[in-house]
Formats: structure tokens, C-alpha cells, sequence
């Protein structure tokens, strides 16, 4: 059972990350943002459950919680916290999925070799350059597919209401494709 180690604001004012002291995953991001898509996630449904609850996102030992912005955060944090707490740590399970986790199957991939090849070097950018301060903000953000020259991407946890994101972020993260190939337009899905 995971203990809550600190909670830290996000610039997303209707989210919360939880840092814990025991992952809940080892490497396998879980984002959930309504929560018919919990069905299969006991501590996703269980977080849902709870009134004015719209995103659930987490991550080895953190996880976010968003808002509607009708809630008291002091109280709706009190709720919230009995689930975090009550969840199972990670199991071995876990690791075995995020080791046969692949985003991009080269069998099943309709890409060109020049847009794999792209793809490859747009996420080591990534990884590099903005995942790290993205999820040190509650959030991060995943690359859905390359087509025609838009890379569209998908923003998570804290990341996926914030108006930052949309604007300065994305704005950011085009500037960083483009140094790749100038012609990328990135839009968020």
C-alpha cells in the first residue's frame, strides 16, 4: 500500500500530484480521462468515483488527480487520498508490461522508414527535453502518430486540461520537431 510522500501543485490549478513512497507501476503510465476507461483499473474507478474527479494519471510514485474546478481542494485531497493509500504497490506485473510496452511495432507500423526514423528521433527529443519537466508538473504527454507532416500528440494528467500546454508548451515543442524537419506542423489530440 502506497503512502503519500508529499503533494506538490502543478500550474494546472485544478490538479494534484500525489509523490509516493511505493510506486504504483514501474514505468507503465496509466491515464485515464473519464471513467468509462477505468473499467479494467481498481484505483482509477475508485478515484472516479469521487465527485468532481475528471482525470486520474500515474506513473511509478506519483500520480495526479484533475478536477473540475468545483471542488475544495483540501476536502476533494482528503477523499482522494483513502484510495491512493488502500492501492497495491507494484507488482511484478507491472514490469513485465512495461518491458513489452513498444509504441512503435515495426510489423504492424503503416510508416515509411524515413518516418520511423523521425518518429525515433522526435521522442529521444522528447524524452530529453520535455517529458522530464512535464511530469515533474503532474503530466506528460505521448506521441499518437506522424501523418503528412503533422505529429500529433496527446497530453496527460495535469498536462491534458492546463491552457499552458496548449499554447507556450506546444508552441515549444514545435520549435523542437522542426529542428528535425522544418516542414512538422504538432497539434494536441
Amino acid at each position: 500500500m502506497p503512502k503519500i510522500a508529499d503533494l506538490e501543485m502543478t500550474p494546472n490549478p485544478n490538479a494534484r500530484k500525489f509523490i509516493l513512497k511505493e510506486p504504483l507501476t514501474y514505468g507503465v503510465a496509466r491515464s485515464y480521462e473519464s471513467a468509462e476507461e477505468t473499467r479494467d483499473d481498481e484505483l482509477a474507478s475508485q478515484l472516479f468515483a469521487v465527485e468532481h474527479v475528471t482525470s486520474v494519471f500515474y506513473v511509478d510514485n506519483w500520480l495526479t488527480v484533475t478536477q473540475d474546478g468545483h471542488a475544495d481542494w483540501q476536502q476533494l485531497m482528503r477523499t482522494v487520498a483513502g484510495p491512493i493509500r488502500e492501492a497495491p504497490a507494484a507488482a511484478g506485473q507491472s514490469e513485465e508490461f512495461s518491458q513489452a510496452a513498444q509504441w512503435l511495432a515495426e510489423e504492424e507500423s503503416p510508416l515509411s522508414e524515413t518516418d520511423r526514423a523521425k518518429l525515433i528521433q522526435i521522442n529521444e527529443v522528447l524524452d530529453l527535453e520535455v517529458r522530464p519537466y512535464l511530469q515533474g508538473d503532474g503530466g506528460d504527454l505521448y506521441v499518437v502518430g506522424l501523418e503528412d507532416n503533422v505529429l500529433k500528440v496527446h497530453y496527460q494528467g495535469a498536462c491534458g486540461s492546463c491552457p499552458s500546454s496548449i499554447s507556450g508548451t506546444l508552441a515549444g515543442i514545435t520549435g523542437l520537431v522542426r529542428r528535425i524537419d522544418p516542414e512538422l506542423d504538432v497539434i494536441a489530440v
